[in-house]
């Protein structure tokens, strides 16, 4: 195995939570001196390379992938742009799970999904529609996702409570998916978080 690719790999994967030293040394079997020296490697591969947008940022000691500087203003841009404005199933998904069960890292959000959520955790954290609340006491101290008050404005709720109960909601439903909200019919289709599988959300009295 390619250790350098493997642990790019790994912090491709964790997105914004990145990895400690422990977790890289761990996961890929190695010493704590030959994962630095592959971090320093992958750090001066990324940073010496023209054609790569990406570099390696170490934050409260946790490693993870970052987009380089000079293309922040165009990240900027997409996340407003036309581009960007329509939401997948899963990031509606997503949004939802953090909606009804937050606050909650982006581990727990990826057991309920049962797939990995970091790229539509970044995706909703770009469009403001969720932010970081903290981080976790547990191991690793992950951050600790929650909605945003332009989530409130978007979907037109005044309180957190006004999200509609979801047992009552399927009580009402012979099928097995739901408009969360109801919106006017000629309301804009952006602005309906639409048809989710009931086993992908967990109401607070379970």
């Amino acid at each position: 195995m390619n250790k350098k690719g493997a642990l790019e790999s790994l912090l491709f994967v964790a997105g914004d939570d990145g990895l400690s030293m422990d977790e890289i040394t761990s996961l890929l079997e190695t010493t704590p001196l030959e994962a630095q020296n592959l971090l320093t490697e992958m750090r001066a591969s990324h940073n010496d390379n023209i054609h790569s947008g990406l570099t390696l940022i170490e934050t409260r000691k946790r490693y993870q992938l970052a987009t380089k500087r000079e293309y922040a203003e165009l990240i900027k841009m997409y996340a407003v742009s036309p581009f960007a404005t329509h939401l997948s199933q899963a990031a509606l998904e997503t949004l939802a799970i953090i909606a009804y069960k937050q606050p909650l890292t982006r581990m727990e959000i990826d057991q309920i999904r049962g797939v990995q959520s970091a790229g539509l955790v970044q995706r909703l954290l770009l469009r403001g529609l969720i932010k970081e609340i903290g981080r976790s006491e547990t191991p690793g101290r992950p951050i600790i996702y929650g909605t945003t008050d332009y989530f409130m404005n978007y979907f037109g709720l005044t309180t957190i409570d006004d999200l509609p109960n979801v047992d009552e909601l399927f009580q009402m439903q012979d099928n097995e998916s739901f408009d969360l909200f109801d919106f006017p019919a000629d309301e804009d289709a952006d602005n309906h978080l639409a048809f989710f599988k009931k086993d992908s959300i967990i109401s607070e009295q379970e």
